[in-house]
């Protein structure tokens, strides 16, 4: 884990600083998968939960290796857009796991291809709009370039898709239909609906068994970018391909920091991408499938331990935000010794 650089260029690690010991100490435990049971029976492995808008948003590989043992399948998630969570999945995590997807699960719900158009606005806490829970063809359609997009990035990668249509109960067949042709056109092997919402397990059955047959096709898998590029030349990749982007702008400070890595040994790393997770492009009102748009990055970081540098794309904050009223205010324990509001 590198903290810094010294005068000279030189990597400043936690070694260095003498708190290498100290630190692993208080981590031992936390590199055992905690292993969880779903009401269906199923087990799920929960290790590692970090946000793929500032960091690679999967689950641990120590996770997924204990999973393939003792399952036939297994599902691993990749967090947020698949512009995001997705794309590190493939770019970063299955680099050093050497683990290679047979198939990817895209999720899409109507509602959220809807508020892709840009007519809406939803605000937490507030009802939904009326358009995003009664049919609204329209808005669906001018939505729609936002899962073509997901859909045709993910079959660049050379593996079978699977779109899943996650319903709520109150869309129309006809919106369901043009999801399911829009999928298709775009590449998918297949597009179904998910009931999980409704029913729980017994709601994912078609989007399982579409899964499994997808894991039997041919596939092709191949990465994005060499390590060996530039790290502006692997960013640039990056953001053309997944994003959409015209052409990337690194600010002087950003440059300099590539510069700093690149010198100090560390060119070779992949690449995550800290940016918004409303858009595929750096602007969170950019909805849809943006072009042709500038990407800038205002700035770069090193995280030598986790095994990456990352761009900040724009206005980013790399601290999770908390509501005004974070839930750890509520949570107490009462005269008794029981935990009281975590829930």
């Amino acid at each position: 884990m590198v903290v810094g650089f010294n005068k000279e260029g030189k990597g400043v690690t936690c070694e260095d600083l003498k708190v290498a010991g100290a630190m692993t100490a208080i981590m031992r435990d936390a590199i055992k998968p905690n292993i969880l049971q779903c009401i269906g029976g199923s087990l799920a492995f929960v290790h590692a939960g970090p946000f793929a808008n500032i960091a690679h948003g999967n689950s641990s590989i120590v996770a997924d290796r204990v999973a393939l043992k003792v399952a036939d399948y297994v599902v691993t998630e990749s967090g947020f857009g698949a512009d995001m969570g997705a794309e590190k999945f493939f770019n970063i995590k299955t680099r050093y796991s050497g683990l290679i997807p047979n198939a990817v699960g895209l999720v899409a719900t109507v509602r959220a291809l809807k508020n892709q158009s840009g007519n809406f606005k939803v605000k937490p806490g507030k009802p939904l709009p009326e358009g995003l829970v009664k049919e609204d063809l329209a808005s669906l359609e001018k939505g729609m370039p936002n899962l073509t997009r997901h859909v045709q990035n993910c079959v660049r990668m050379g593996v079978p898709v699977v779109v899943a249509i996650n319903v709520f109960g109150n869309e129309t067949e006809n919106e369901l239909e043009m999801v399911r042709k829009a999928a298709k056109e775009a590449g998918a092997f297949d597009c179904v609906i998910s009931e999980v919402f409704a029913k729980g397990g017994e709601g994912g059955a078609a989007f399982a068994e579409a899964l499994v047959k997808a894991c039997e096709q041919p596939s092709d898998f191949k990465f994005t970018y060499e390590l060996d590029q530039p790290i502006k030349k692997k960013t640039e990749q990056l953001a053309k391909t997944w994003y959409g982007a015209g052409k990337v702008e690194f600010s002087p400070a950003a440059a300099k920091r590539v510069k700093a890595f690149e010198d100090a040994g560390f060119g070779n790393l992949p690449v995550c991408m800290a940016k918004t997770q409303y858009s595929f492009s750096h602007d969170p009102s950019l909805l849809g499938a943006p072009e042709g748009f500038t990407l800038p990055i205002k700035d770069a970081r090193l995280s030598a331990g986790a095994g990456f540098v990352y761009m900040l794309c724009g206005d980013m904050m790399t601290m999770p935000g908390l509501a005004k009223k974070p839930g750890g205010e509520a949570i107490d324990i009462d005269e008794q010794g029981n935990i009281i509001g975590m829930f």
